[in-house]
């Protein structure tokens, strides 16, 4: 197991680390492209690595960023599928921080609905997350803001400087693109580096005056990371290919986000072959209980809150006594052995409170990636295109984007 602090340098660093992995990266690249996870693999593998370089891209934007921000009365997180899912992942506590009205609205309602959905409280700064900038509801949502919200800013956080959200030809000053890593800018059809990367640079907009602790959160997630995966490669894959047929994601407050992204993956990757929910601890015995079966995994991200935990702990003694599902995997810090069942797995994730559920998300996710690319393989699929009969494109197909008159 690697040091606390100690960061790779190379995206097969966990070659040495564990046996399976080992064998995946050991195997020539052409032929891990034939096999169909050269990519996928890669860039869940990277995700430490870029998290500080994104770090240092917010911060060095910082002067640009805030003037943005100025005098904002309520703000926007947009964007569609994934980008949605890790704008909810910050929304809460942007808003507990910036002490302003922050939303998530998924760039389908946005284009849709457009002025008729933003928060009346002006001026709005409506922030666009994308990997690749191309998406037909990204762009469209955001010509039509600027052609009838004038008064309205725009912050772009994209994987992809050449994607239509980055390009300054298309827009005007009121639009601000910050340009990641072009490695976040996955090749694989999921999104699992521009997921987290996007997070994480939409999580700066909550301490821009506070940039020595959004490094080190940067920083002791990319470690907390390394461990993680050091320790419990292994056993996530050989979890995601127990027989269930059924997955259902449980988190609380700012997680939901990670555990709606975590659910996507598992469906995305298994080609629908896996069903997938995600649902808040609470919100399970609402009815979604009636979902886990006895094929049924589930997954459980465990908060540092201690009253939020408190909840958690009472639900899955509740799963426990009435013997629902196959099997679970507990994911967080102190997890109580006499909360795991027989069939079950717990990932200990020292430390995981330095981060706090703020940025929990952060290590929820690639928990959720590589259980469904574990899933995708046993299944027979390719990770970097599942998809075999194309119902599903890494960048969403083109369509009629409607005017209201």
């Amino acid at each position: 197991m690697k040091t606390a602090h100690q960061v790779p340098s190379e995206s097969n660093w966990l070659s040495g680390e564990q046996p399976e992995a080992a064998a995946l990266l050991a195997v020539p690249e052409d032929e891990q492209k034939q096999l169909g996870y050269f990519h996928t693999l890669k860039e869940i593998l990277q995700q430490p690595l870029t998290w500080v370089d994104t770090a240092a891209r917010m911060i060095a934007d910082r002067a640009a960023i805030e003037q943005k921000l100025a005098g904002a009365a309520s703000i926007v997180l947009t964007g569609s599928g994934s980008s949605q899912y890790a704008g909810e992942c910050v929304r809460l506590v942007l808003q507990r921080e910036l002490n302003i009205p922050v939303d998530a609205i998924d760039g389908g309602a946005l284009l849709t609905y457009a002025s008729a959905i933003l928060p009346p409280l002006r001026p709005c700064v409506v922030v666009s997350l994308a990997r690749s900038g191309d998406s037909p509801e990204s762009v469209g949502a955001l010509s039509q803001l600027l052609q009838n919200e004038p008064g309205i800013s725009h912050l772009v956080l994209t994987c992809n400087r050449d994607g239509a959200l980055a390009r300054p030809d298309l827009h005007d000053d009121r639009v601000h693109p910050v340009v990641l890593d072009e490695r976040t800018n996955d090749r694989s059809l999921v999104m699992t580096s521009s997921f987290s990367n996007l997070v994480l640079a939409a999580r700066f907009l909550g301490l821009t005056r506070r940039p020595d602790i959004y490094g080190n959160v940067a920083a002791r997630a990319s470690a907390l990371c390394v461990d993680m995966l050091s320790s419990y490669f292994g056993t996530i894959a050989e979890t995601g290919r127990r027989e269930f047929r059924r997955a259902i994601f449980l988190a609380s407050g700012p997680r939901v986000g990670a555990a709606r992204e975590a659910g996507l993956k598992m469906l995305e990757m298994t080609a629908g072959r896996v069903a997938t929910i995600a649902e808040s601890y609470l919100g399970l015995r609402h009815g979604p209980m009636s979902y886990v079966h006895e094929d049924t995994l589930i997954v459980c991200f465990l908060s540092c809150d201690s009253v939020l935990r408190s909840y958690e702990t009472d639900l899955i003694e509740e799963l426990n006594r009435k013997d629902l599902g196959l099997a679970k995997i507990l994911v967080g810090e102190n997890i109580a052995a006499s909360l795991c069942g027989p069939r079950d797995v717990i990932l200990q994730i020292p430390g995981l409170s330095d981060v706090g559920d703020g940025n929990a998300a952060l290590l929820d996710v690639v928990v959720g990636q590589l259980l469904a690319f574990a899933r995708c393989r046993h299944e027979g699929l390719k990770p970097d295109s599942p998809s075999e009969a194309g119902v599903i494109n890494r960048v969403v197909e083109s369509f009629q984007v409607y005017q209201r008159g």
